[in-house]
């Protein structure tokens, strides 16, 4: 089971109760994960539940501590339950919770089947717990943590709330995941979260980002720093900075809002003289529509409303753990009929995965009168699994690759997949672009999903098919 999600850590040095603030910062990071979610308090087991966060008050009542840790979850293989729900609980000396990963869960497996019964569908994050369980009955934390990054493969940040009421942040050599810290003044509270976007949701200031590499300590006395891997190349997730992270977030210096205009203004370059109206699908992909009407001088309006008066209007399409699920929440998109109706429309998305959402919103903007619909999208076509946390771990269920397989001419491509969307004209943007517009050199950047070059884990994983991976797990 592999996890794109977010975490949360609080130690507040007043003891001051940080429950409310953590359930405040889970719901300020629901877009990354809204299967499930959970907290681990001091003095408490991990309390977790299905569905999205709740109100603070229903549960700041029952659950008090100066202490804890949180996760939202987004599971891209595994099943939607209970049991795979985090912070988990390993033995009496911790609980863990994991945004990433692991590629080499095998040999982690191996590693501990002559200590513990591991179930094939354990997740990885019970796997590194049970690891670092094994490590710290001979190591300290700082040492086992050593020992762990020597041995995972792939992208994960964690938090831990030990035994001892410290509470541990942990980044991975390449900084696939965004991790960072804060100071919470009303509570005297450290922080570390896994976006900017919880720090300005909860009044707290921003210190800085944590280093690929390095493991952050929260305890009675503050804030500490320690390396247990060597600083190596780094690899941003590409895919964050167009879709995942939340606009108002920066990670690792780079704003996350300003980005998506920037590829905006760079697709009007690329692709201009469209239409009358440029309109984006909600709601990522709002700035780069902005950044596209500022350049092309075209009108920018609201096409498509999300019904946020409805229970699920608020929810995610791409994140949701079927296809199912994910159709009925982009059918709940409105458009607005006054705005598109005898329109040549410009629309634009962040990305195009399996393609079925495209499909819906072309049909619906169609059935409300648009004249012509022409789609400009902010990531490049998409043609190779994720192995590094991003639902989409099969290169069969990817409609760029279904349809054209390892053509390299953009123009042929864009000609295909539009046709098999509905549009009339269809413009990606290329490597060339993405990389422009995040504004970070080109090798410190994860594209393996649109180049198939995976050396950023060190070798081509083994493709497998859907049916495989829901066997597996």
């Amino acid at each position: 089971m592999r996890e794109k999600c977010g975490i949360v850590g609080f130690y507040s040095l007043s003891g001051a109760n940080v429950t409310p603030l953590i359930l405040s910062s889970l719901e300020a990071l629901q877009h990354r994960g809204q299967e499930s979610w959970g907290i681990a308090i001091e003095g408490h087991k991990p309390y977790r539940k299905l569905g999205l966060v709740p109100d603070v008050l229903t549960t700041k009542r029952r659950i008090v501590g100066k202490v804890g840790i949180g996760h939202v979850r987004y599971s891209t293989i595994g099943r939607t339950t209970l049991e795979n729900a985090q912070p988990i609980q390993i033995g009496n000396k911790f609980s863990i919770a994991q945004n990433g990963t692991i590629v080499n869960f095998d040999t982690l497996q191996n590693i501990l089947k002559t200590n513990f019964a591991i179930k094939s569908y354990e997740s990885d994050t019970k796997l590194i717990g049970l690891r670092l369980y094994q490590l710290l009955k001979e190591s300290e934390w700082l040492e086992a943590f050593t020992q762990i990054g020597k041995e995972l493969l792939g992208s994960y940040c964690l938090t831990i709330l030990n035994n001892r009421c410290e509470v541990y942040g942990i980044r991975d050599p390449r900084g696939f995941r965004p991790l960072c810290i804060g100071w919470h003044e009303p509570s005297s509270s450290y922080l570390i979260a896994s976006e900017s976007c919880v720090l300005i949701a909860i009044g707290a200031e921003f210190i800085r980002d944590v280093e690929p590499g390095e493991v952050v300590k929260l305890s009675k006395d503050g804030f500490q720093s320690f390396r247990f891997a060597e600083r190596v190349r780094h690899y941003h997730c590409a895919f964050e900075y167009t879709y995942f992270a939340h606009p108002s977030s920066c990670i690792d210096g780079v704003c996350v809002y300003k980005v998506r205009k920037n590829i905006g203004r760079i697709l009007a370059k690329k692709y201009s003289g469209w239409g009358d109206i440029v309109i984006p699908v909600p709601d990522s992909a709002r700035p780069a529509a902005l950044g596209y009407s500022e350049v092309s001088g075209i009108t920018f309006e609201e096409g498509l409303m999300k019904d946020r008066y409805r229970k699920r209007g608020m929810m995610r399409s791409f994140i949701e753990p079927t296809q199912t699920s994910r159709e009925e929440i982009v059918k709940k998109i409105i458009p607005i009929t006054h705005n598109v109706e005898g329109k040549d429309i410009v629309m634009v998305d962040d990305s195009i995965v399996r393609g079925t959402s495209s499909k819906i919103i072309v049909k619906l903007l169609k059935r409300a009168g648009a004249r012509r619909i022409r789609m400009v999208v902010t990531f490049p076509p998409i043609r190779y699994p994720c192995y590094m946390g991003i639902d989409f771990p099969t290169q069969d269920e990817l409609l760029a690759y279904k349809l054209c397989g390892e053509e390299s001419d953009i123009n042929k491509i864009n000609e295909i997949v539009g046709a098999e969307i509905g549009v009339d004209q269809l413009g990606y943007n290329d490597i060339e672009g993405l990389v422009e517009g995040i504004g970070l050199p080109k090798d410190e950047l994860c594209l393996a999903c649109v180049t198939g070059d995976y050396s950023c884990i060190g070798g081509k994983p083994k493709f497998r098919s859907r049916e495989e991976l829901k066997d597996k797990w």
